[in-house]
């Protein structure tokens, strides 16, 4: 028998919110820290790299310092907000609290176009991974992304203590590979490797910064590489043991890793390998080391850490979709769950739509498309701290951050940058995602606003707010 949806305004059925919801109590801390961990480890693989060609190693690396202050400060301000707003929204949910219903789904869509493309611009290095490895003598690369997207996707399906164990493993397998990368690379480093791009003519050029100052500019967006998708960890939140207190010590925690990580494959990478040489590298932890024993092995492991990434984004979206859809935002359908209490066609949309992007081919482009989407939402995540502290000083939070608004508006300022880097990067592709993000809010202003489901729980979160400063 058909469902009656509810509209704008209205108490949902229970078999409305019985089919949308998640299984609770699945993970702890340490697998939510993996869980960070495995969201970002594709990142020390490839992508990054890609930077060097806009800064060198000079203005990568300039970069890479700010952003990974800009990450740890955005952590804390995320770890207080999911601590304080512990639900499968995530960014969006901390927004709709502080920003009302247009911020949060102005955040929510930010987020969901970069995890939606994300995984496609990660299956592009995967083809390069399994191409370079003559797998299966395949030489086209399309075999390989409809393989990834179909098997995992599957696995998603089965439910979330099943993925969430598999994440775990595979990143626990990709964190030993980039170890062996280190201990092969350190024997090969050379300090005159760092700098051996030609410096232009640029304002500032020099070996350091063969680009000139602009260069710090414009590599921000492939230093953000090192650590994009860490934000996603508070999606698992109505799906963790004791979320209050586990999701701000899981996010921390992958932080914590993924600064050392990438700090050693920035160095020892572009060290071993020459920065001219890995800038436009598809694989270039695999080319850093050239042909030895020690390259192949990274370079299956590497696999391992591609599939991490592109398996756990995969979770990032569907929760982050399936969050918007269950309070109305976006199409109902979206956030029934199976039998498994997975998702169905929040797992599979984005899927088909990541898959047809991967025909571009162009994994550095795409790479910019998604930092577009990460950057935005972030600007609107801080943005949100600073009103929720200033707003709502009373509300319980039991992780506080460290230097308050002060630590989220240092975050704020750079996330700004980032979000102008990426039209420096690529204009075309900056604006082709600013358009999906415009037709997102038009979707929101004429349809789905008068649509809204009043007792999905961000809206209650929100709600709850609202009656009590009535009362005050």
């Amino acid at each position: 028998m058909a469902v009656k949806e509810p509209q704008s305004g209205t108490q949902p059925t229970d078999d409305y919110l019985a089919r949308r919801t998640l299984r609770s109590g699945t993970a702890g801390w340490v697998l939510l820290a993996g869980l960070g961990v495995s969201y970002v480890v594709s990142g020390d693989y490839s992508g990054w790299n890609f930077g060097l060609e806009q800064g060198g190693f000079g203005g990568l690396a300039i970069a890479a310092v700010l952003i990974a202050g800009m990450y740890l400060a955005m952590v804390l301000g995320m770890a207080e907000m999911s601590s304080a707003l512990p639900a499968a929204g995530g960014g969006y949910t901390f927004a709709r609290r502080a920003l009302g219903p247009w911020g949060g789904f102005a955040t929510g869509t930010a987020i969901l176009i970069e995890y939606a493309i994300a995984p496609a611009a990660i299956a592009t290095f995967i083809g390069a991974y399994v191409e370079s490895l003559g797998l299966f003598g395949i030489t086209d690369g399309w075999w390989v992304y409809l393989a990834v997207y179909a098997i995992f996707i599957g696995v998603h399906l089965a439910g979330v203590g099943e993925a969430l164990k598999v994440m775990f493993v595979i990143t626990a397998i990709a964190l030993v590979g980039l170890v062996i990368f280190a201990i092969a690379a350190v024997p090969m480093f050379d300090v005159a490797n760092l700098t051996d791009i030609e410096p232009t003519d640029a304002a500032g050029a020099s070996s350091l910064l063969p680009m000139g100052y602009l260069g710090i500019w414009a590599a921000v967006p492939f230093a953000i590489w090192f650590f994009l998708a860490i934000e996603g960890v508070p999606l698992a939140a109505e799906e963790a043991k004791d979320p209050a207190r586990n999701v701000p010590r899981g996010i921390i925690a992958a932080m914590a890793v993924l600064l050392v990580t990438a700090a050693a494959m920035l160095i020892l990478v572009t060290g071993a390998g020459g920065a001219e040489a890995m800038q436009s590298s598809g694989n270039p932890l695999v080319e850093a080391l050239g042909d030895s024993g020690a390259a192949t092995v990274v370079n299956y492991i590497g696999l391992a850490g591609l599939v991490a990434s592109f398996f756990s984004i995969m979770y990032a979206y569907s929760r982050q979709l399936f969050a918007l859809s269950r309070a109305g935002y976006l199409p109902k359908s979206m956030s029934v769950v199976n039998s498994r209490k997975a998702p169905t066609l929040a797992l599979i949309v984005p899927g088909v739509i990541g898959f047809a992007l991967t025909f571009t081919g162009k994994g550095s482009m795409l790479l910019n498309m998604a930092v577009f989407g990460a950057a935005l939402s972030y600007v609107l995540m801080m943005v949100s701290h600073i009103v929720l502290r200033r707003r709502e000083p009373e509300m319980p939070r039991p992780y506080r951050t460290p230097g308050g608004t002060v630590t989220t508006g240092f975050a704020l300022v750079v996330a700004a940058l980032a979000v102008v880097a990426t039209f420096l990067v690529d204009s075309q592709a900056a604006l082709w995602c600013l358009a999906v993000f415009a037709a997102f809010l038009a979707y929101f202003g004429l349809y789905s606003r008068h649509r809204l489901v009043a007792s999905s729980p961000d809206e209650e979160f929100a709600a709850l707010a609202d009656a009590e400063r009535d009362l005050e």
